[in-house]
């Protein structure tokens, strides 16, 4: 559960070089953030000292004190950045960040007070973006978690794709029939005959967008079930293939000329799927 969020006149507070909080300027203006952001910490000044800068802010902020909790917290809802410290009550955070990567690639930005040569290179080998060692300058951190952000945002815009007689529009998430599909037949010729286009732009679930924006990253590429099932789901081993099929299959429903006899949505049987331009 959030915390409530701080007074507007409670100051902003940062870090100093002994790692003790003192006040620091409020949020100038301009420097308001969208992203959302976990901080999984589970030392209560610490928390509080780094919820109160990043709300001070804009940006959107949730929490954790344990490792199950936070990996339940990002498939509840995706953060677009992680603060994870690795001293955790229940699990090392190089775990949380071997089960996060597994289905996300957002930002993960680590602080710890360990600050061995091999404590960092197994951090970044397990999929961390950053280390930061405690303690450490707020105003250092949160331009690391800015650059963060700025690299995750550098692909550009997301294109268009052609799916049969279907564009999906990937960043409005939007399904529109093609315009520029073949029109009416010549007078005195008959119309090829086919399977029946649908009768109404199809409408599809948030799960349904997200399985599809998975296979249309991959074009051509054999995705296994199980990469899906994490990317759907996250860590929930009572989730099976038996959802991905389900949804799958409503998805050829809707977005294949004949979903019997799909070219584009393809099962790669015992193995996964494939997008096929």
């Amino acid at each position: 559960m959030r915390s409530t969020p701080p007074d507007p006149g409670d100051q902003a507070v940062r870090l100093g070089p002994a790692g003790r909080q003192a006040a620091g300027p409020p949020a100038r203006a301009g420097l308001a953030q969208s992203s959302r952001i976990l901080i999984v910490e589970d030392e209560p000044a610490l928390l509080r000292a780094l919820q109160i800068n990043l709300r001070a802010r804009g940006y959107d902020v949730a929490t954790a004190r344990a490792g199950r909790k936070a990996l339940t917290e990002a498939v509840r809802r995706p953060p677009d950045a992680i603060l994870l410290d690795l001293g955790l009550p229940d699990l090392d955070g190089t775990e949380v960040i071997r089960e996060f990567r597994s289905w996300s690639a957002a930002p993960v930005i680590v602080l710890s007070g360990r600050a061995s040569s091999s404590d960092k290179i197994g951090a970044l080998d397990a999929g961390a973006d950053d280390y930061v060692t405690k303690p450490f300058n707020m105003e250092e951190l949160l331009a690391r978690l800015r650059a963060a952000l700025r690299r995750d945002e550098g692909a550009g815009p997301i294109a268009a794709v052609i799916l049969g007689r279907w564009t999906i529009d990937r960043a409005a998430r939007t399904v529109t029939r093609r315009d520029d599909q073949a029109g009416p037949a010549p007078a005195g010729r008959a119309a090829p005959a086919g399977p029946a286009a649908p009768a109404q732009t199809p409408h599809l679930t948030p799960t349904e967008w997200r399985l599809l924006e998975v296979l249309l990253q991959h074009p051509g590429q054999l995705v296994s079930a199980s990469r899906l099932v994490a990317k759907l789901w996250g860590p929930q081993p009572e989730r099976s293939t038996h959802y991905l099929r389900f949804h799958m299959a409503s998805l050829r429903r809707k977005l294949e000329d004949d979903p019997a006899r799909p070219r584009h949505l393809l099962t790669e049987p015992g193995m996964g799927y494939r997008y096929q331009r």
